[in-house]
């Protein structure tokens, strides 16, 4: 069993890997933290930069987490990134970070975060930055 976490280098994405950390430690299970990029990696500024990477793959185990991190750039978006990686992991947990939107944004732009919480299987932990 596993914690799948979608990571972003933005303030809901450290909410939502701090509070993934705390659910794998309780659990005592392997944190699955999902990096993804549709293609356009360079240019894609929810795709982390390696250093932000290595800082996690650092902190992690210092913390007593077994982890996997997978950043994969293949077409797909984030929400089937995360939602493919809990299938493949048996999740137990999803956790993701939430911002704020006005419901015109929601509806032009469509909602990871919405589309995770109504297609998983599993639990799905959803937290706010502060």
């Amino acid at each position: 069993m596993t914690v799948v976490v979608g990571y972003v280098p933005t303030p809901e994405g450290e909410a939502a890997l701090t509070q993934a950390i705390t659910e794998a430690r309780r659990s005592n299970t392997t944190l699955v933290l999902i990096n993804s990029s549709k293609g356009e990696a360079a240019v894609d500024d929810r795709f982390a930069e390696e250093g932000d990477i290595q800082d996690i793959g650092e902190r992690l185990p210092s913390q007593g987490i077994q982890y996997l991190i997978k950043r994969p750039v293949r077409g797909h978006d984030a929400a089937a990134e995360v939602l493919d990686a809990a299938e493949e992991h048996n999740a137990e947990l999803i956790v993701i970070g939430l911002r704020r939107r006005t419901p015109v944004g929601k509806l032009i732009m469509g909602s990871t975060s919405q589309r995770i919480l109504l297609e998983a299987d599993c639990p799905v932990l959803a937290v706010k930055a502060r």
